[in-house]
């Protein structure tokens, strides 16, 4: 199982670092990102990184946020700077391992105006 941690309320302009951990070694070497879902909205990729380490970005938060995995860890993070309203949802991080998809709990993102 996944764990998400580190949402909130936070003013915009102002940053947020998401974690995800799990058992084991849910991350190293396997492709896996961070989600998000708004309200109404469908659930969207916000992140990814593969299990090589390449990244990919939603051109919306481009520049703004940074994902890494961090093997001494196990985590999954994601640094979200400069945030905007629109970003407001609740992220997931997932990781594709042994051919499945697993997915977090969910962790509630608030940014007000």
């Amino acid at each position: 199982q996944l764990q998400a941690f580190g949402g909130g309320p936070v003013q915009a302009g102002g940053s947020l670092r998401l974690s995800c951990a799990g058992s084991g070694s849910p991350f190293r070497g396997y492709t896996c990102g961070w989600y998000r879902q708004a309200p109404g909205k469908q659930r969207e990729l916000v992140a990814r990184i593969s299990g090589g380490g390449s990244t990919d970005y939603a051109d919306s938060v481009k520049g703004r946020f940074s994902i890494s995995r961090n093997n001494a860890k196990n985590t999954l993070d994601l640094q979200m700077n400069s945030l905007k309203p629109d970003d407001t949802a609740v992220y997931f991080c997932n990781t594709f391992m042994l051919g499945r998809n697993f997915w977090g709990q969910g962790t509630q993102v608030t940014v007000s105006s």
